[in-house]
């Protein structure tokens, strides 16, 4: 048994978004899976693209907010799973006050850099204000 604690987790922040890795493609020996732990505080949107070939489950661990994907919105709240199929575009919006955080899984696995990688680069490249508008 392998076991990463949150603690420990490698943390990555794009814009308002906080994404914790658990578990980054190919490591603690897991060749089918990864885990982000994401955080979004409140107010804050957050696009995130699809992955033509990956299956995505959330799992909501703090708060409640809304999932979208191809225009069905749905309230989801703590111990709520979501199942996102491949090539489907989604979202995650805290509509709240509170903190919303979820747990996010990957089959096969995504390598959080290639995830992050757009808003990464908007990041260093400068373009935080004109990115901002359009995903906020």
């Amino acid at each position: 048994m392998l076991v990463r604690r949150l603690s420990e987790a490698p943390v990555l922040e794009v814009h308002r978004l906080r994404a914790r890795i658990l578990m980054d493609a190919g490591e603690l020996g897991s060749r089918n899976l990864s885990a982000n732990w994401i955080e979004v505080p409140a107010g804050a949107s957050e696009e995130l693209r699809s992955d033509e070939e990956a299956e995505q489950i959330y799992i909501v661990v703090s708060g409640s907010g809304t999932l979208s994907a191809t225009g069905d919105a749905q309230t989801v709240a703590v111990g709520d799973l979501v199942l996102i199929p491949p090539s489907t575009d989604h979202s995650i919006v805290n509509d709240g006050d509170g903190d919303f955080a979820l747990v996010a899984v990957h089959s096969p696995a995504v390598a959080a850099d290639e995830l992050y990688s757009r808003r990464l680069a908007a990041q260093a490249s400068g373009y935080d204000d004109e990115y901002d508008d359009d995903y906020e």
